[in-house]
């Protein structure tokens, strides 16, 4: 119930900033961190003690594809996905604006998949490649285009997912 999620919030940062009083006013130089991605149930009497508040909304397009990148290539030199693709950074993408021909077509799937995927958080981000894998396909080695059709079902999952969960 999401009255148990705000009383939880709410004793959450309460302990927090009696934590962070105490620890700061026994030692000088203190520097307390903070993230959170649930920034519309933050204490405002928390966020009121912050003398920098800095909002970093989620990840963008560019970053995004970069973290797919970085996954896809992880299990390519794993095994999992094979035969191994030449995948083209960012950069070579917008250098060739986007256009299709065989040296850029994997990676513009990615891309594609990365503008489906503008709103998840990084941490999000960082699962799906496995969940995309444990939920639609079976075994290993996987060619590439499986892995990403596997990989975009899974965006659209977690989309669903959320949904679902802000309907109750």
């Amino acid at each position: 119930r999401s009255s148990d999620l705000y009383h939880d919030l709410f004793l959450s940062s309460t302990s927090l900033m009696t934590y962070s009083a105490t620890y700061s006013s026994r030692y000088k130089n203190v520097l307390i961190l903070t993230t959170s991605n649930i920034t519309g149930a933050i204490d405002l009497a928390f966020v009121d003690r912050a003398d920098i508040k800095q909002y970093i909304g989620p990840p963008s397009t560019r970053a995004i594809y970069t973290i797919y990148m970085s996954c896809l290539r992880e299990l390519m030199k794993c095994g999992i996905i094979s035969p191994t693709h030449q995948l083209i950074d960012i950069r070579a993408l917008e250098v060739t604006r986007f256009m299709e021909n065989n040296a850029t077509f994997s990676s513009l799937k990615v891309y594609d998949i990365a503008k489906k995927s503008e709103g998840l958080s990084g941490r999000t981000l960082r699962k799906l490649p496995f969940m995309a894998h444990a939920m639609y396909l079976q075994g290993c080695p996987v060619t590439l285009d499986s892995y990403l059709e596997a990989l975009s079902m899974a965006v659209d999952r977690q989309f669903k997912e959320q949904q679902d969960l802000t309907k109750y």
